[in-house]
């Protein structure tokens, strides 16, 4: 039986409480790694947080990246991202060396140079693997490697086989493998039995992804951090989700995309925006009662307490464009599933805490959709000025029944932002938020803060009132993106500073923090 709606009419009705939070994603961490990982640097992090009286920290997905490195295009949607792992916990455990680990961070503690990363790391990852099996394949946290297999098994067993049949073949897209192993059900036993230590490789490395995960989730929750996650609506064409489910996907008997996700042409972009991400067959979602979709959602949330689904409003149409093309000129306006996918949603998850993505063209189906399911949507404040008094985005348009960020990462951060703005936009921050924008990164958060929404999240980047040279994200640009990490002691600072007591305190005053005196802290600048 499908449940009806909450009382107020809504088919999920969570968000109540005031409360704020930090984005950041794990790779921006600092440390002596390359990236960051799920080691001491989270945990500190984290005691960040909690001096700062937050709640939140909201990452980006978590899955394991291909060109162009980007977590919005992943290699499953279910597996977690190798290159986060720490290896010092492998040395702790006798699996690797200080001294093997050690060419990792002669680069310094400066961006993410994945070109080396990835020369580098995965053979230190295997040479663990190798050494793990040879002592007897020890538990490496509170579960041992047999039951996470066969917890795991219906994503991990195809995403092994996908990675392992990648690297045999080059590294190509599965479509351009051999017809023999372009399906599951149809590799042969001379492939299964030359790939089988490769398989067995990728399934330790997410084992040890995981054990490491639950154990930063654990030091969360000791600390009162939640951890906001983030899955895409679409999935990667060139992924295990793709090759080992191909029914559920617009695709052709070569494996091939039939049609792609994109959006239309607008006033930023002549063209529009090619995506590339393959469409599903939401007709056989729905035969199955989005037997996947669940299986998917099940898996976040076993990994974070409030998941955010990207481009919600493709759940009520997306923009069909039919492959190749060279832009998304020539594309359509499809419907999708509609509330009876979030009615399934709510049957299988009836406490499901979920955030809607529903920044940019919302038009009144969209706005009639989230409604119904009552998931609180988005706002950013970057968004808001420039215009007149309607702008959804201003503060005093705000819904309580929403998240409101100061700007997200595919945004510059504010300092960068607001350097880049006209006179126009300056001047309408300036009288609307009653500020001489000297401290515009600061004036954003305290209306963040200030806002109706029920949660502020703010981008660690403002924080350190950082500029351009920080920003993680640049949509449309394909290289370049995701490198921005932390320095050593930055974090350190903001609490032997002020600026985390200062961010309590102002918690206390906006009724985002745990009531209590208010700490003597300050913002930098102040």
């Amino acid at each position: 039986m499908i449940p009806g709606p909450t009382k107020n009419g809504r088919l999920f009705d969570w968000l109540s409480s005031r409360s704020a939070g930090v984005l950041l994603h794990p790779t921006s961490l600092p440390g002596t790694q390359g990236i960051g990982t799920l080691d001491g640097a989270a945990v500190r992090f984290l005691d960040l947080l909690k001096a700062a009286g937050m709640s939140w920290w909201q990452v980006c997905p978590l899955g394991p990246t291909g060109y162009g490195d980007s977590p919005y295009q992943c290699f499953s949607a279910f597996a977690g991202n190798p290159y986060l792992i720490d290896l010092q916990d492998f040395v702790a455990r006798k699996l690797l060396s200080a001294e093997e680990i050690a060419p990792l961070g002669r680069g310094g503690a400066g961006p993410v140079d994945f070109g080396a990363l990835y020369t580098l790391k995965w053979p230190l990852l295997r040479r663990a693997f190798d050494r793990h099996r040879l002592a007897g394949s020890p538990s490496l946290g509170d579960q041992g490697p047999d039951a996470f297999h066969a917890g795991q098994a219906a994503w991990l067993e195809p995403y092994a086989w996908f990675r392992a049949l990648k690297d045999n073949f080059g590294g190509k897209a599965w479509w351009e493998w051999p017809a023999e192993a372009r399906s599951v059900s149809g590799l042969p036993a001379r492939l299964r039995a030359k790939l089988k230590d490769e398989v067995a490789a990728h399934q330790f490395y997410q084992y040890a992804f995981f054990s490491q995960w639950r154990r930063i989730r654990a030091e969360a929750g000791k600390r009162g951090i939640g951890i906001i996650g983030d899955i895409p609506i679409f999935v990667a064409a060139d992924s295990a989700d793709a090759w080992a489910n191909p029914g559920l996907f617009e695709l052709g008997a070569d494996g091939r995309p039939m049609a792609v996700a994109g959006v239309p042409p607008d006033y930023f972009s002549a063209d529009g925006q090619l995506w590339g991400n393959p469409l599903y067959r939401w007709d056989a979602h729905a035969a199955d009662g989005y037997a996947w979709w669940k299986q998917r959602l099940r898996a976040t949330f076993d990994m974070c307490d409030v998941v955010r689904i990207d481009h919600f409003r493709g759940f009520d149409a997306y923009w069909r464009v039919p492959f190749p093309a060279k832009n998304a000129r020539s594309g359509e306006w499809v419907p999708g599933p509609g509330i009876g996918f979030f009615r399934a949603v709510r049957e299988e998850f009836p406490q499901a805490r979920i955030i809607a993505e529903d920044l940019g063209l919302m038009t009144p189906s969209v706005e009639a959709l989230l409604e119904g399911t009552g998931l609180p949507g988005m706002a950013v404040l970057q968004f808001a000025f420039g215009g007149d008094a309607s702008n959804a985005y201003l503060p005093h348009n705000l819904r309580r029944n929403g998240v409101v960020y100061p700007g997200t990462h595919d945004n510059d951060t504010t300092l960068g932002w607001y350097a880049a703005a006209d006179e126009k936009t300056h001047d309408h921050v300036r009288r609307y938020l009653r500020v001489d924008g000297k401290e515009v990164g600061w004036d954003f958060i305290r209306a963040a803060y200030a806002a109706v929404s029920s949660i502020a999240l703010v981008p660690m980047q403002d924080l350190l009132s950082l500029g351009s040279e920080a920003r993680l994200n640049s949509p449309g640009k394909p290289e370049g993106n995701w490198r921005w990490r932390l320095a050593e002691g930055d974090m350190e600072k903001l609490v032997s500073g002020g600026t985390a007591a200062y961010l309590a305190g102002l918690g206390e005053l906006t009724g985002r923090s745990p009531k209590g005196p208010v700490p003597a802290g300050k913002a930098p600048g102040i």
